[in-house]
């Protein structure tokens, strides 16, 4: 058995894997649907996926104007983990975090979830006390976090610089060990083929050029590809939120920004764990492949470019260098933007809108990936029963004119 597999692979390698089964159909879009989901990210994915398998609502369209997960699906550093400060924001990302724990089995796909620890360093004793008061506030919540001193960072991360004479030195950093990291792709993969089994079309280079609203209602959406009537629309489209809404006549709270990151040249296995640090705007994990997956905050200008800046990366470099000193010798293999929505109060949107059958998520901001399976089980909810979830309920529109924030800029200020 083993040597017809070896010889059953190198068959389909020279073949060019052309007779491999497609893992989703490529339909053409049909003339209606019940409800159609634009974008074909993970959140979009996972929508139409809790649709049909949670709500039975199985004439549905996922309509992407590239290929799926071509978005910031495929443009992020994978890092999962739950440990918000505010009780509205640690509920919905740890409904996201349990999701993620049973994912794999879900889907019957592997989508490489690895719950090996992220750590938020403190470098002062201000910072240590913000982020103590996110361990209690996490606590109460219910989600595991607990505080690591010097010594035990050493353990958990051999490679971290404790030297007191650097530029920010490390007092110690909190630890949430249910957090890790995970594999993009197979995240959208996995979606992806759970929704197409359940009869959802998923629909490539099909981009909505615009919505058909009719007396404060939507009936239906304009695309490349032609017309497409439906009574309901969840718009899923990351950093080209606005633009959409804007269609639509609506004007969202949001700027968009791009996110970089970059990876090594692969190497041994020396990074066990996630190393965050808001003060010097840097993080760091170790992909299955051996690369250091390297990120930083969001560049400070309005942008869609995908390309980043230099000097964003060079800080960004600066600062890993002080932390993790083996890495000053290593070659950037690639560098890479995503482009994310951010809100005032950096906390996603999750809403219906003004034109009644049409729905937003999106805001995420920096810290889309780790809520992918929470945000698609909320917003298909939303969808199907025209109503919030009760976890997703505190990231309505409504709150900008409310006064009622979530204020995360703590939790989110390092990117993911």
């Amino acid at each position: 058995m083993a040597n017809y597999s070896i010889f059953a692979l190198a068959r389909n390698a020279l073949q060019r894997h052309q007779r491999w089964p497609q893992a989703w159909r490529s339909p053409q879009p049909r003339p209606s649907y019940d409800a159609v989901i634009v974008g074909g990210g993970g959140h979009g994915l996972a929508t139409a996926y809790y649709l049909a398998k949670v709500h039975g609502m199985r004439d549905i369209a996922v309509l992407e104007k590239g290929w799926i997960g071509g978005g910031n699906t495929g443009r992020n550093t994978t890092i999962v983990r739950s440990n918000y400060l505010y009780p509205e924001s640690a509920a919905i990302y740890d409904h996201a975090l349990k999701l993620w724990e049973g994912l794999s089995q879900e889907l019957n796909f592997n989508v490489m979830f690895s719950p090996r620890g992220v750590i938020n360093l403190a470098h002062d004793p201000g910072e240590e006390r913000e982020l103590r008061r996110r361990i209690y506030a996490n606590q109460l919540a219910g989600v595991d976090a607990e505080w690591v001193g010097p010594s035990q960072l050493a353990e958990l991360c051999p490679i971290l610089n404790l030297d007191q004479n650097i530029r920010y030195p490390v007092v110690g950093g909190t630890l949430q060990r249910r957090a890790g990291v995970a594999r993009h792709d197979a995240v959208a993969w996995g979606y992806a083929r759970g929704a197409d089994s359940l009869g959802v079309d998923i629909i490539q280079n099909c981009e909505v050029t615009g919505f058909d609203i009719q007396d404060g209602r939507i009936e239906g959406v304009k695309t490349s590809l032609g017309d497409i009537r439906t009574a309901k629309v969840g718009v899923v489209a990351a950093g080209h939120s606005s633009v959409l809404a804007a269609m639509a006549g609506i004007r969202l709270p949001l700027d968009s920004h791009p996110l970089q990151a970059l990876v090594s040249e692969p190497v041994k296995p020396v990074m066990p764990t996630v190393i965050m640090s808001n003060k010097v705007h840097a993080y760091m994990s170790q992909s299955d492949k051996g690369e250091l997956v390297i990120g930083a905050g969001i560049d400070p200008y309005n942008s869609y470019a995908q390309r980043g800046s230099m000097p964003v990366i060079e800080e960004t470099i600066r600062a890993v260098v002080e932390l993790f000193p083996i890495t000053s010798r290593l070659k950037m293999m690639r560098q890479w933007a995503g482009i994310v929505d951010i809100c005032p109060d950096a906390s996603p949107i999750i809403s219906a809108t003004p034109v009644d059958g049409l729905y937003f998520n999106c805001g995420w901001g920096t810290g889309g990936f780790k809520a992918t399976p929470g945000s698609g089980h909320l917003f298909a909810h939303t969808l199907a029963k025209g109503e919030a979830h009760p976890i997703n309920a505190p990231f309505a529109l409504e709150r900008f004119y409310s006064g009622a924030l979530v204020a995360e800029h703590g939790a989110a200020a390092v990117a993911h």
